[in-house]
């Protein structure tokens, strides 16, 4: 009886570690960025080698890119020199090496993360790396993917393989109805303020249960994306009905007979019954309610309403002070200056199709920046083609091009410092989206709420649904 992270884990074994060296594990597929790829290509140059299957490995364009409307891949001098440099090195490495590069302006081009599942070239049981942590996105399709660093990446370059030591498991189990008012976001801020910033460290965690088989597809790469928040090495959820029916006639799935093969394998990559997790944790769907962090981990997250705990840790009060919020208190109310409504966590078209029901026949406050940024070329396409990008800029938002954008401030798309941006992102560190910016991540429905009412608001109250 094996767990599905074992089925996955056992399938790609080359060489079994031992008790002096780690297995050795193949990829499957390797995408690429231009902020952590530069330094192993010349790592391969160096050593005058090849790279060894251009064919499983996908890059593309997202950390670096401007976003500025109507902006083009020569429109450097918006993001900076150095940022500017990725991107000319990005060019040159993959035309050099032979890869497949989803180059600025290509139809294809987006976020890492988001492209991969939107070209079918993410699919159960692989395993997926790329030179960035939020790479546990791709376990919503039941693949063991996971960030690796800038040495990794050439390693994987040079050899298709990986030295890695097997992780533990850790199942989540998430059971019940999820209320109204209340997503996909709001249900992963809980199970790691639950275990913690650490609570998965060393561990796969296996998001399962009744409110997790309830998601679609978009739903769930959001919760998989924000497993590295809770210190775990990598997310998974078992492919599904629901899964299936996303990956079909998916440019980069399999087509025919092989994915009749496909849909068969697939289907018995499930944890079997009986199997053993290291640890296990359950968290009822009912008691849940839209969720926002209040200090500089994503952690440090309580409910719309609740208010914000004390504690006499110094590292506690040093966040609470540079949020500059105060304990006994909840976080409706503070002022906001910068709404985001984008990244790999939430830039996904379902994501905008929810921040445009709050915003149409609404405006965004006075005073309040909004940017909504789509994750993929193909998101904003999607998006135009609904006409949400019209509801965005009538309501006050500024409708950019697709890339990372203020999720990590290193394109030109940044807060200024004392300001608080509320952000569907996944990370709320200090300085993250600028120097001396504050960050409080949500919900693209609670970040949307936030922009109209000029304060964070329990969207809720928007919707119809509830008072605060």
């Amino acid at each position: 009886m094996k767990t599905l992270f074992e089925k996955v884990w056992d399938d790609h074994v080359v060489v079994p570690e031992t008790a002096d060296t780690p297995a050795i594990l193949y990829i499957d597929l390797h995408i690429v960025h231009e902020v952590t790829s530069p330094q192993a290509f010349s790592l391969l140059r160096s050593q005058k080698l090849p790279v060894r299957r251009p064919d499983l490995t996908l890059a593309t364009m997202d950390h670096s890119t401007p976003t500025v409307p109507g902006s083009t891949f020569r429109d450097l001098a918006v993001v900076g020199e150095n940022a500017a440099q990725q991107i000319r090195q990005m060019e040159e490495n993959c035309a050099g090496f032979g890869v497949d590069l989803l180059g600025y302006g290509h139809a294809n081009r987006g976020i890492v993360h988001v492209i991969g599942p939107e070209l079918g070239a993410t699919q159960p049981g692989k395993t997926i790396v790329c030179g960035d942590s939020h790479t546990s996105t791709h376990g919503a399709f039941g693949a063991l993917a996971f960030g690796i660093g800038t040495t990794e990446v050439g390693h994987v370059l040079a050899t298709q393989c990986l030295l890695q030591r097997r992780p533990k498991t850790l199942a989540v189990t998430v059971d019940g109805a999820l209320p109204a008012g209340v997503t996909a976001k709001d249900v992963v801020l809980a199970i790691i303020g639950h275990i913690g910033v650490d609570g998965g460290t060393g561990h796969v965690i296996e998001y399962r249960g009744s409110a997790i088989r309830s998601l679609d597809m978009e739903q769930r790469m959001t919760v998989c994306n924000m497993s590295i928040e809770a210190g775990a090495r990598a997310g998974m959820i078992a492919p599904d009905d629901t899964t299936i029916e996303y990956l079909d006639g998916r440019p980069r799935a399999p087509t025919g007979a092989d994915w009749d093969a496909a849909v068969a394998r697939w289907r018995t990559l499930r944890s079997d019954d009986g199997a053993a997790f290291d640890r296990e944790v359950t968290l009822d769907a009912a008691t849940l309610q839209p969720m926002v962090t209040f200090g500089t981990n994503p952690g440090m997250v309580l409910g719309i309403n609740d208010p914000v705990p004390s504690s006499g840790d110094a590292s506690f009060r040093k966040a609470l002070d540079y949020m500059r919020v105060e304990p006994g208190k909840p976080m409706t109310g503070q002022a906001v200056d910068v709404v985001f409504i984008g990244s790999c966590t939430n830039g996904r078209l379902s994501d905008l199709e929810q921040a445009a029901a709050v915003l149409r026949g609404r405006r965004v406050a006075d005073g309040v920046r909004m940017l909504v940024v789509p994750g993929s070329q193909r998101v904003k396409d999607e998006a135009e083609a609904l006409g949400l990008d019209r509801v965005f800029t009538e309501a006050g938002a500024e409708w950019r091009e697709a890339g990372c954008s203020m999720c990590i401030g290193m394109n030109g798309d940044i807060a200024q410092p004392g300001q608080l941006s509320v952000s569907t992102s996944n990370r709320n560190f200090e300085g993250r989206q600028g120097v001396g910016a504050r960050t409080v991540l949500a919900s693209p429905v609670t970040a949307a709420a936030a922009a109209v009412a000029g304060r964070v608001t329990d969207p809720r109250t928007l919707l119809g649904q509830q008072e605060s």
